[in-house]
């Protein structure tokens, strides 16, 4: 099975009016982000994202920074394959919070053990991208109990022995548990090509990466 995939994260509507920072619709709407969790469609057809009410389990354990980074990567071959919904939180009144309340709706995705070519990841600085480029050559980057946290994902994906639907704590591919009550899949096997992901957060408990290379760009991957 081989299709694209695809998430897109929400944006505030334009044009609405500011909130004070205690006004009953903003401490409604923080309430609210802390509550719902993304229910994930199979990332193997084409679906629209749906909003679970759960109790929240995060793919990281540490306050993300809140600013996002591209991570793209020719191909990825992984083995153990789960993905279901949460949500990060940035560290204590963050700069980068906006009208968040300072957590990020995402989807998170866990490989047990995953290769990956041409791997490309940069964040905006604000004027210049700090870019790492690894597995250019004949050795390609190798990770292992690789989890990321996403608010878009795009390519072309071919599972193995996929489930769709599972109760996100009761997943076992991966060694990853999510939210009781949460909409999730997992597979055995997954293959992604023209892999692109807008990440706020990336944990391994190995990360090999060959041919590493750091820079500041213009542009970004």
């Amino acid at each position: 099975m081989a299709s694209s995939v695809g998430t897109t994260s929400e944006t505030p509507e334009s044009g609405s009016a500011p909130q004070a920072p205690d006004s009953p619709a903003r401490r409604g709407r923080v309430r609210g982000r802390r509550a719902a969790i993304m229910a994930v469609p199979a990332v193997a057809i084409t679906a629209g994202l749906a909003i679970m009410t759960a109790q929240g389990a995060l793919g990281v354990q540490f306050a993300i920074s809140g600013m996002p980074f591209t991570v793209t990567a020719e191909s990825l071959d992984g083995t153990g394959f789960e993905q279901f919904g949460g949500l990060d939180n940035m560290a204590d009144n963050s700069p980068n919070a906006g009208d968040t309340g300072g957590q990020v709706l995402v989807v998170t995705s866990a490989i047990k053990s995953a290769t990956l070519s041409k791997l490309c990841q940069s964040v905006d600085l604000g004027g210049t991208n700090l870019k790492i480029e690894a597995g250019n050559g004949k050795d390609k980057v190798q990770a292992t109990d690789l989890t990321t946290d996403s608010t878009e994902m795009s390519g072309n994906a071919e599972f193995k022995n996929i489930e769709i639907g599972n109760d996100a704590s009761t997943l076992t591919k991966a060694g990853v548990k999510g939210p009781l009550g949460v909409f999730s899949q997992q597979a055995d096997h997954v293959y992604i090509d023209t892999l692109r992901q807008t990440n706020y957060a990336t944990t391994a408990g190995v990360f090999k990466l060959p041919g590493l290379k750091l820079s500041f760009s213009s542009k970004a991957c």
